[in-house]
């Protein structure tokens, strides 16, 4: 052996000789002693706390970081089929295999998730807790999951506002488009055709080139040359109802929330697909009322929507005289898709008799469920601590005649909002500010047959500790089977070009032309 190989391999054991005595023992050298370990008669601290509840079939791994206070961590990962997943660790940080979890979850659907923790503590002993245990469902969640993500800030337009694609059954997240393409402005209201087609609308808001709608159809991207802001597709693809609102900000200077916002002006229209013409109907555009937050019924007999008394006639002091006492009924309206003809209006909950204000009406893909916000007061649950969901059997109402509701067992003292529906009715994703002040983060949760809600999971991400230093909210969550067909550059082009889609929009007093400016001159904003 030369001298240069000498002295780097002896240097070479140096260094590790080093790096044993500061750090101990690689960590396939150690060995814990199960039978020796002392029993601490308590689950370890998770986080995030994927514990006592029912996962999807499919998800990606729920890695995790153990917060209790050692030296070494080892987690077993294990069901009653298959073999367990080991994990070491010096940081606590347990990232799950990938490969294996897919595996583990395969075999055990409708089974038992184990997770057994033991930590080493600075004495050189070991300790163990009570096994996490989770249930798998049977039932797998849909693949994707689109969203906004957005800096929380009191003027967003400044900052920046995406919708992203997220794969459920991995860590792969795409961005669709943000507001970087076009130097500010505001990117939202992104819906689906009922979860099983590619076909997305898409907002965008922006001064250079106004407001808009993308409609992605089987990869190709039109531009509809007006702003549709919360939007149904009906069952049948052919038709989308949406509304139109005048939305200013405000702020209070003493609320935990201080961002606020109402609806000076309000109506809903449709736009037919097949023929590129935007309708209404005076049943829900009238002026003396407020009408938004439309919902298809499964089968596109009824359209719910949220309608309130316009208790103001000036509509430019921003807030207006008795917004605060705005309170909005849950109502519905039938429809007749081929005669293209609506029926009279009919009050399904009346703010009356709750007390309270109805936003975010969402129906189950199978017809049977309904889950809305309640709030103190308005339309807008994501700035309203007060909001919490609420779930009502369609099919009992059938029955009975009487539409009674409850509250889900899965609300926190913050704002809960912008629900969605698997495919599947056995899931919903919601916005919480849970665990996380003024951020938001989507939730995932299992609805059973009863129509009972479990302990919801915060979507995993790779790094155990993401969410920990994550300084953006993640709102608007919507799922959907199948990929969105297009995104970045391709979305951007429709966004400079001329309108594809050229509609008559039916004049109201809250219909908002391109590039239009609020007051203070920013142009329309993005509310979380």
């Amino acid at each position: 052996m030369n001298r240069r190989i000498t002295v780097f391999v002896f240097g070479l054991v140096g260094v590790l000789a080093v790096v044993v005595l500061v750090y101990g023992l690689p960590i396939n050298d150690i060995q814990v002693d199960e039978d020796s370990a002392s029993v601490i008669g308590r689950p370890a601290r998770i986080y995030p706390d994927y514990s006592s509840t029912i996962i999807p079939a499919n998800i990606a791994s729920l890695n995790f970081m153990v917060q209790e206070e050692g030296t070494y961590y080892f987690v077993r990962v294990y069901c009653e089929k298959g073999k367990a997943i080991e994990i070491y660790s010096r940081s606590g940080d347990i990232v799950i295999p990938t490969r294996r979890w897919r595996k583990m979850l395969k075999m055990n659907r409708g089974g038992e998730l184990c997770f057994d923790i033991f930590v080493r503590t600075e004495t050189q002993t070991w300790i163990r807790y009570s096994t996490i245990t989770n249930k798998i469902a049977k039932e797998e969640i849909d693949r994707y999951l689109v969203y906004r993500r957005m800096h929380p800030t009191h003027y967003p337009i400044n900052g920046r506002v995406g919708i992203f694609q997220r794969n459920l059954e991995n860590f792969d997240e795409k961005l669709l488009l943000d507001n970087r393409y076009y130097m500010g402005g505001c990117v939202n209201c992104h819906t689906f055709s009922h979860n099983q087609r590619c076909d997305m609308l898409m907002g965008v808001r922006v001064a250079r080139y106004g407001a808009m709608t993308l409609l992605i159809e089987d990869g190709k991207v039109s531009k509809i040359e007006t702003k549709m802001g919360y939007t149904t597709w009906h069952p049948s693809g052919k038709l989308a109802v949406y509304s139109i609102n005048k939305l200013p900000m405000f702020y209070h200077t003493v609320r935990k929330e201080v961002q606020d916002t109402v609806d000076m002006e309000s109506a809903l229209a449709y736009y037919l697909a097949e023929t590129k013409v935007v309708k209404t109907t005076p049943e829900l555009s009238k002026k003396e009322r407020l009408e938004t937050w439309p919902m298809w019924s499964a089968d596109g007999r009824y359209l719910y929507f949220c309608s309130a008394e316009r208790l103001w006639m000036d509509d430019k002091k921003v807030p207006p005289d008795n917004y605060d006492k705005v309170k909005y009924d849950l109502v519905r309206i039938s429809y007749d898709i081929d005669r293209d003809d609506w029926g009279e209006v009919e009050t399904v909950i009346s703010s009356g008799d709750t007390g309270m204000s109805i936003a975010m009406p969402r129906l189950s893909p199978d017809g049977r469920w309904l889950i809305f916000c309640m709030i103190d007061y308005g339309f807008f649950p994501p700035w309203q601590q007060s909001s919490d969901l609420y779930i009502m059997d369609l099919r009992a109402a059938e029955e009975t005649g009487r539409f009674e509701y409850r509250r889900l067992e899965i609300n926190s003292g913050e704002s809960e909002a912008w629900h969605s529906w698997s495919s599947n009715s056995r899931w919903i994703v919601f916005s919480s500010k849970r665990d996380y002040g003024g951020f938001t983060r989507s939730y995932i949760s299992y609805i059973d047959e009863n129509g009972r809600a479990y302990k919801p999971v915060i979507v995993p991400q790779k790094g155990p500790e993401f969410y920990a230093s994550c300084i953006e909210a993640f709102n608007t969550p919507e799922f959907s089977t199948t990929p969105v067909g297009a995104a970045g550059e391709k979305l951007m082009r429709a966004v400079r070009g001329s309108a594809d889609i050229s509609v008559d929009v039916p004049i109201t007093m809250a219909t908002p032309k391109a590039g239009e400016k609020q007051q203070g001159g920013q142009t329309w904003r993005a509310v979380e």
